[in-house]
């Protein structure tokens, strides 16, 4: 995945448009995109979306974020949703590997309900949103006390509801840059994302009209080491998924590593262009590589 589009579940012309764009995945949204009257009618449209054949013809990945666990709508999620099979879904206000993983227990006992494979449906937490959740950054992989979450799908950031949470003014300088707090937050889940051995997904960019902006952050976080971005509108997809592309000189060079490295078995370090490329090379290489054949 590059590019994953949020579209409100109760709004059939932006689920409509998002099915339609070149988004890698839709997250359907049951959470603050609905409003609370609207829950019920949000969860019916999003199971008839999941099962629909034109949803099936669209080819793309279909999350379903469903209410935080500290609300009385998560159950009622999660029991409606599991057995349309979503590909995944997204947890927010995750405070950690705990909370992750009672989803993971819950999805278990409904794929048994419904007779479904067991572990077809992921989880994508989204880790930054409470200043708790800062501190739960570190225990989604496997540790004596904490086991390993096999669904988990990816760790997605996010700034908007973090600075609600600490009563921030805002989340950015006047620069445009975030500010130190969220920064961090930032680069905490590219690290416990890689400790968890899962993917890391860059928040969104929530000026849908800032084109340039966006493309700097994208490519900013492509080179902290983060595999996809989400977006708020399909306008930002091309921009996205540009981004997260591998250019012809990447995977061109990715290529020339890899066949370095396979000509010298057990070398530790090879010479490309008078440059010297060592394993950490490789392992970039590999990445770019992988990304590609992901996408062909």
């Amino acid at each position: 995945m590059r590019s994953l589009l949020f579209v409100p579940a109760d709004s059939e012309r932006k689920i409509a448009k998002g099915l339609a764009s070149a988004a890698d995945a839709l997250i359907l949204d049951l959470e603050d995109s609905v409003g609370p009257g609207n829950k019920a009618t949000a969860r019916r449209m999003c199971v008839e979306v999941l099962s629909s054949a034109q949803s099936r013809a669209a080819g793309k990945k279909l999350f379903v974020r469903m209410n935080a666990l500290d609300t009385p709508h998560a159950l009622d999620d999660l029991a409606a949703v599991a057995r349309a099979r979503p590909a995944g879904i997204m947890l927010p206000k995750c405070r950690g590997g705990e909370d992750a993983g009672l989803v993971s227990n819950y999805l278990t006992a409904l794929e048994a309900r419904d007779g479904l494979p067991q572990g077809g449906i992921g989880i994508l937490p989204i880790v930054t949103e409470t200043g708790a959740a800062m501190f739960g950054l570190g225990t989604y992989f496997k540790t004596a006390q904490t086991p390993a979450i096999p669904r988990l799908a990816g760790m997605l950031w996010g700034a908007e509801d973090l600075a609600a949470d600490v009563g921030a003014l805002g989340n950015r300088g006047a620069n445009g840059r975030y500010t130190p707090a969220f920064e961090l937050a930032r680069t905490l889940c590219v690290l416990g994302a890689t400790a968890a051995s899962t993917i890391a997904v860059d928040g969104v960019y929530t000026d849908f009209r800032d084109m340039k902006g966006l493309e700097a952050e994208a490519l900013e976080g492509l080179h902290m080491g983060y595999s996809a971005k989400a977006a708020i509108h399909p306008d930002q997809i091309e921009t996205i998924n540009r981004a997260f592309t591998p250019t012809p000189e990447a995977l061109a060079w990715a290529q020339r590593v890899l066949a370095a490295f396979e000509a010298s078995p057990g070398a530790g370090v090879v010479s490309i262009d008078g440059k010297m490329i060592d394993i950490p090379h490789l392992k970039a290489a590999r990445r770019v590589i992988a990304r590609s054949k992901a996408m062909s």
